[in-house]
């Protein structure tokens, strides 16, 4: 076992989570080489072709992350390791949310543009590409953003790519509606948190009247501009929202969920031209550090 492969542990409780294998057809490589290679390169960040033969073909090992991206398989045995830890009572639901830029390799650059439908739907038919591959160019270079919905517990519970030099709210809604932790005695999926937490970049009207609406407490700062703005008003301005200090020092778990993400170089720097790929390699550096 190389450094960064799966110990037996982490291996028997990942295994049952995968998809059967096919009876019929070639029989396939050993599926934990193939998994520890797939890891390498998320670790690593280092191109495909340059895999250690210990994990066997470059090739398969592209074509498994490929495939199971399509087939939807990495968001899978995500929900399912969510469902485990919430059956457990692990999953505390006190969310915070906020997002963080990476890089974007030249690399990553280059995947085609036109004639691309925007809006068409995606191959393992969940959400579509974005028409803009989740890419964005600032002073910085090329950049792609990560927004998640992270639990007291440190469970990642959504994540969505957008391109980097969009802002964080306009992405709030999407990132809430992809919580969705489905129960293991049946009836309908969990999607409301107890509470929300996050920075000033969420302090918007709309984001604080879609919370109201599903009932959901949110500690979220009020910006300066904003409080200028609603005192310049007098009583039409209303009340200021209210704001628990020693509350908004939990969000820091985000902060330190991202900073454990970025540990896989594949996810620090994005390789991946398209957003689909990236956010499989998302995925994947969350199952390997949920093991």
């Amino acid at each position: 076992m190389s450094r960064g492969d799966l110990t037996d542990a982490q291996w028997d409780r990942l295994e049952p989570l995968l998809p059967p294998i096919p009876k019929m057809g070639r029989p396939p490589r050993d599926r934990r080489q193939v998994f520890d290679g797939i890891w390498w390169r998320a670790r690593t960040g280092s191109p495909w072709r340059d895999l250690p033969e210990r994990y066997g073909p470059w090739e398969t090992a592209y074509a498994v992350f490929r495939r199971w991206q399509v087939d939807a398989t990495w968001t899978r045995i995500l929900t399912k390791l969510q469902v485990k830890a919430d059956a457990d009572g692990i999953i505390e639901w006190e969310v915070s949310v906020d997002s963080t830029v990476c890089r974007a390799h030249q690399h990553a650059a280059g995947a085609r543009k036109k004639g691309l439908t925007p809006g068409r739907p995606r191959e393992d038919g969940l959400a579509a590409e974005p028409d803009d591959h989740g890419l964005g160019r600032s002073r910085g270079g090329l950049t792609t953003k990560i927004h998640l919905a992270v639990d007291a517990s440190f469970h990642v519970l959504a994540a969505v790519i957008t391109a980097g030099q969009k802002g964080d709210a306009p992405a709030f809604e999407q990132v809430m509606a992809r919580i969705r932790v489905p129960r293991t005695g049946g009836g309908r999926p969990r999607t409301r948190p107890v509470h929300v937490l996050a920075d000033r970049a969420y302090s918007s009207r709309a984001i604080r009247s879609y919370l109201r609406k599903r009932q959901i407490p949110h500690t979220i700062p009020e910006k300066r501009d904003q409080a200028g703005h609603r005192l310049r008003r007098g009583s039409a301005g209303g009340r200021p929202p209210a704001f628990d200090r020693e509350m908004y020092k939990r969000r820091h778990k985000v902060e330190c969920r991202f900073a454990l993400l970025k540990q896989a170089r594949g996810v620090a720097t994005r390789y991946d031209k398209l957003a689909v790929r990236y956010e499989a390699t998302v995925q994947l550096a969350l199952i390997r550090q949920s093991l």
